[in-house]
């Protein structure tokens, strides 16, 4: 299980990491670019990955990590139960998000 702050505290570990609104939910950006956002209401966070990771994280634990719906799935956003996930495998998955804004930004 991976609680709302323990997210705040990994995500804003990484460099130049803002947290600001997106709507309902609290996203976590760098260079101005989303890689991860939680909805507190369902214990729920969404984060970009690549296609590869997100069949990785999937295929590993498809019950915790998800394609979100419709197109936005397909670009790699993935949602993670956050009841259910590991922490490590969480930190994991949030690292990989993070680094793939950061390298898409270059």
């Amino acid at each position: 299980m991976v609680s709302i702050d323990s997210f705040r505290k990994l995500a804003m570990s990484f460099p130049h990491v803002t947290e600001e609104p997106h709507f309902e939910k609290t996203s976590f950006r760098t260079n101005k670019k989303i890689f991860a956002t939680f909805d507190e209401k369902n214990h729920q966070a969404v984060l970009k990955l690549s296609e590869i990771d997100q069949s990785v994280f999937c295929a590993s634990s498809e019950m915790i990590f998800y394609p979100a719906q419709n197109k936005w799935g397909k670009q790699g956003w993935t949602v993670v139960e956050l009841l259910k996930v590991r922490p490590k495998m969480f930190e994991d998955a949030l690292k990989q998000s993070y680094e793939n804004v950061i390298i898409k930004k270059k």
